[in-house]
């Protein structure tokens, strides 16, 4: 079977620029801590073992196919339910689920893996995974291709079904804190 390629093979780099050294890890952390982000939980579900994680790393791709690309941690739980099931709900979160965000970010004590599940209710759309009440919106995805990205897999995905909620506050993360922003 042979395999698609999505890249463009015949470009290449600046060769100036592709010399150049990258910034350290730590700054380029203390640069992004500047870019005011949606929060977002990413669940999955292969079985009957659910897992999520918050995340900022999810980004529109296309609206023609409905596509999103999300980026989630190699070494979570998560990341293998994901690879495992093929599918992946994100949950983009209301300014009321601070909570829910902290639980499945790791900073609610003693509080781990499916435990998280008690904070927030759910439900399950098209694919099986968890789909958080309430969220200002969620996407139910199949994941169609998988890229290695370092630290991180990137998940393109496609949208099979929606929710969406037209009040409430969006929840941000902004230099190291999660924000509400109004309407």
């Amino acid at each position: 079977m042979s395999q698609q390629i999505n890249q463009k093979l015949d470009w290449q780099p600046n060769a100036r620029l592709a010399a150049l050294p990258t910034v350290s890890a730590d700054d380029h952390r203390y640069g992004m801590r500047h870019f005011a982000v949606g929060v977002t939980i990413i669940t999955a579900r292969h079985g009957d073992t659910r897992a999520g994680l918050t995340a900022t790393a999810v980004c529109s791709v296309t609206a023609d196919p409905p596509r999103l690309v999300v980026f989630v941690n190699k070494n979570v739980v998560a990341s293998d339910i994901v690879l495992n099931s093929g599918a992946l709900c994100v949950n983009v979160l209301a300014g009321d689920q601070e909570e829910v965000a902290k639980a499945f970010a790791g900073m609610v004590k003693d509080v781990h893996g499916d435990e998280r599940f008690r904070f927030g209710g759910w439900r399950e759309m098209v694919s099986g995974a968890p789909t958080l009440d309430g969220a200002l919106a969620n996407f139910d995805c199949r994941v169609i291709k998988v890229f290695d990205e370092s630290t991180h897999h990137a998940f393109l995905c496609e949208v099979l079904a929606t929710c969406e909620r037209n009040d409430g506050e969006a929840l941000i993360y902004l230099n190291g804190g999660f924000r509400r922003l109004p309407q």
